[in-house]
C-alpha cells in the first residue's frame, strides 16, 4: 500500500472525474434542457469544463454560454428542472468508471478501510450510480452537494462524514480530481490524493497541491514507486 495511506481509517472519494466520467450523460441532459428552451447546445467537450461545483452551477455556465450573460432567476430554475429531469430518466447511459476502480475499491474494502462519497452531484443520483456500478455495498456513508448546508469546498461534508464514522481527520484521506475535493481536504484536515484525469476546469491538479498526486486508484496499491508528489 501507499504510504499515504499508511495510519488512515477512512477514505473519501469524489465521484465525477474520480470514480466515474460522467460528462457524457452530464452533457446529453444539458444539451436536451437547453434545447427545450430553443437555446445553442454545447459540446460534450465543453460541458466537461463546467462540471464539478454541482448542478445549479453547471446549468448556469450553460445558459451563461448560451445566452452570452448570466441567466435570469425564472430561466435558471426552468432550465435545471429540465436538466434534473433529463439526467434522472438516463444517468447511466454513456457513464463510465475508470479503469482501475473497481479491482482498487475491492483492495482496499479488504485491507479494512472504510469507504464514504462526498460528491457535489445532487443526492438522488448517488445511489442508482453506485448500484449500477456494483459499488453501493462499499460505501458506509454518502454526502451530495445538497444533503448539507454547505458543499465542497467547505470542509463541512468532509468533517460531517468523519463525525458520522467516528474517525479523527487524521485518520482520513480525500481522494478527488479538481480543487475543490483538495481545498475541502486540507481544510478539514484530511490528508489529500489527487487524480489528474478528471474535471478541474482545464487546471493542472498540481497547482493545488494535493498531498500526493496519482495517476491511477490502482496506484495507491502499490509502494511509492509511481508517486508524484506536488510541488
Amino acid at each position: 500500500m501507499h504510504a499515504i495511506l499508511h495510519g488512515k481509517r477512512l477514505v473519501a472519494f469524489d465521484l465525477d472525474g474520480t470514480l466515474i466520467d460522467s460528462v457524457p450523460d452530464l452533457a446529453v441532459a444539458v444539451q436536451q434542457a437547453l434545447g427545450k428552451l430553443n437555446l445553442p447546445l454545447p459540446t460534450e467537450e465543453r460541458v466537461r469544463d463546467w462540471v464539478g461545483n454541482g448542478a445549479p452551477v453547471l446549468v448556469e455556465r450553460a445558459l451563461t454560454w448560451a445566452l452570452g450573460h448570466p441567466p435570469e432567476e425564472d430561466l435558471q430554475a426552468r432550465a435545471l428542472d429540465a436538466f434534473m429531469e433529463y439526467y434522472a430518466a438516463a444517468p447511466n447511459a454513456l457513464t463510465t468508471l475508470y479503469p482501475g476502480v473497481k479491482q482498487a475499491l475491492e483492495a482496499l474494502h479488504h485491507a479494512g478501510f472504510t469507504f464514504a462519497l462526498i460528491t457535489n452531484k445532487p443526492e438522488q443520483f448517488i445511489k442508482p450510480i453506485l448500484e449500477h456500478f456494483g459499488l453501493r455495498e462499499w460505501f458506509s456513508l454518502w454526502v451530495g452537494g445538497d444533503t448539507l448546508a454547505e458543499k465542497k469546498p467547505s470542509p463541512l461534508p468532509l468533517l460531517h462524514i468523519a463525525d458520522a464514522c467516528n474517525v479523527a481527520p487524521g485518520e482520513c484521506l480525500m481522494v478527488g480530481d479538481s480543487r475543490h475535493d483538495i481545498e475541502a481536504g486540507k481544510a478539514a484536515g484530511f490528508a489529500t490524493l489527487a487524480l489528474p484525469y478528471g474535471y478541474n476546469h482545464g487546471d493542472p491538479i498540481e497547482r493545488s497541491q494535493p498531498d500526493v498526486v496519482l495517476s491511477s486508484l490502482l496506484a495507491l496499491l502499490e509502494p511509492e514507486t509511481e508517486q508524484a508528489y506536488a510541488q
